[in-house]
């Protein structure tokens, strides 16, 4: 036993083994004794419990702002993506419309062989029309080479819109019955009076750019639905086309003469198919 004491390391081991014990064995007595943990774990836990809340503060705030800005980009493209669709809706419509309106009028000509004999019909499209000049002039895909020459009657919708002033080889111009220059060649017309007479006269463009019927006489007895018709006098155009229908009959600014009002059969205002036509020679 004295050597044992002796031996200061192994006492003093032995005494730090006792100690620890002791420690470990107050402690869980003491914790198991108390209803609240000890007040340095207890500034533990609240120091680790705030730490973590101020992490979690920036943490779920840029979290929140990725997400919200990830909300906004899909929200944008998918607004573009329907910007696009209501755009490529409405060019559809105008696109079918237009087709549409060139359907009828590929019709009109259709139906223009079987009303119209003794004439040779061409079809053409047209290709320009300039701001400027639209109720004076447009132009066509077919030429002189196509058998089109100066002066013919020019169609669409059913009646009259103008006639060639211009070939050339592979296209063509026509001065609408619109036009306002004065020194157009304007088209000799008539129609049949209540009274059985045929009123003669020829097509001009009033101040408001109307078509009118001019320098008829006693043109009272033409009552309104009243067709008329290309007269072919004079050389340049054939006879029989119809140019409009009466819708009021006026005495003109000097009271000479009377003044009727036509409302054009041809479509004037968006043609797009237009037929060319050319009296036929009788061998």
């Amino acid at each position: 036993m004295k050597k044992f004491l002796q031996n200061k390391k192994l006492l003093s081991t032995f005494i730090v083994i006792i100690v620890i014990f002791t420690v470990l064995g107050g402690s869980v007595s003491l914790r198991n004794k108390r209803n609240a943990p000890l007040l340095v774990q207890s500034l533990g836990n609240d120091i680790v419990a705030l730490g973590t809340r101020i992490v979690d503060v920036p943490v779920g705030l840029i979290s929140g702002g990725l997400n919200s800005a990830h909300e906004i980009l899909n929200a944008q493209d998918e607004n573009n993506h329907l910007k696009r669709q209501i755009t490529n809706l409405g060019q559809t419509k105008v696109r079918n419309a237009s087709l549409e309106k060139e359907n009828r009028q590929l019709k009109a000509a259709l139906n223009l062989k079987d009303t119209l004999s003794g004439y040779t019909l061409i079809n053409a499209s047209v290709i320009s029309r300039a701001p400027d000049t639209w109720s004076d002039l447009l132009t066509i895909n077919k030429g002189s080479s196509s058998g089109i020459k100066k002066n013919m009657a020019v169609m669409c919708g059913g009646g009259v819109i103008g006639r060639i002033v211009e070939a050339d080889a592979a296209s063509s111009k026509v001065e609408l019955i619109t036009t306002t220059d004065e020194s157009a060649n304007r088209f000799s017309v008539q129609a049949d009076a209540a009274n059985g007479k045929t009123v003669h006269g020829i097509i001009t463009v009033t101040a408001n750019n109307q078509l009118a019927f001019t320098q008829v006489v006693d043109g009272r007895k033409l009552k309104a639905g009243t067709k008329v018709y290309t007269s072919g006098m004079g050389g340049n155009s054939p006879k029989g086309l119809l140019i409009g229908t009466v819708t009021q009959t006026t005495r003109d600014s000097f009271g000479l003469s009377d003044q009727i009002r036509i409302k054009p059969a041809g479509d004037i205002s968006d043609p797009s198919v237009v037929t060319v036509i050319e009296r036929q020679v009788a061998n």
